[in-house]
């Protein structure tokens, strides 16, 4: 048994200051009022680094424009609340933590704080990517992840 994350957080509370959740919280909530498309268009540029290749972004664009609002608003309201650090030294399986060191929404000091935390963790830190590591960067991301399995199999 193995875990693998990707530009996770222990909720925003749990790795973000309470001034961060709290601008945070009310930028992505404004923006889930918006138009799909000024909706996609604001979020874009924290997903990815300064320089995404182009077809992943416009993949990623299509599945953003497909979200429903109430449903993000949802998804942003509990990533808010949440505060998981005290499970974290609890997490006793191989943990592969995989961030890009371009993630302006779960920068690496959030990244070296769960591997801290967490014990039997691995930190991998991909360079040039931002958040949507796994769409930005898969064939890195797909390496990573079945180098890390093929390393905790039994």
């Amino acid at each position: 048994m193995s875990l693998v994350l990707a530009s996770a957080y222990a909720g925003w509370t749990g790795s973000l200051s309470a001034e961060i959740v709290k601008q945070r919280l009310h930028k992505t909530l404004q923006a889930a009022e918006s138009p799909p498309d000024q909706f996609v268009r604001s979020m874009i540029p924290t997903m990815f680094s300064e320089s995404p290749p182009a077809e992943p972004v416009k993949e990623f664009r299509q599945i953003m424009l497909e979200m429903h609002p109430a449903g993000f608003r949802t998804m942003a309201r509990s990533l808010a609340e949440a505060d998981l650090r005290d499970v974290l030294a609890r997490i006793g399986v191989p943990t592969l933590l995989l961030y890009g060191d371009e993630d302006v929404r779960a920068p690496l000091t959030v990244a070296q704080d769960l591997h801290t935390k967490i014990p039997a963790s691995k930190l991998v830190v991909m360079p040039g990517v931002g958040h949507m590591s796994s769409v930005e960067a898969a064939e890195r991301f797909n390496t990573e992840v079945r180098g890390f399995l093929r390393s905790v199999q039994t």
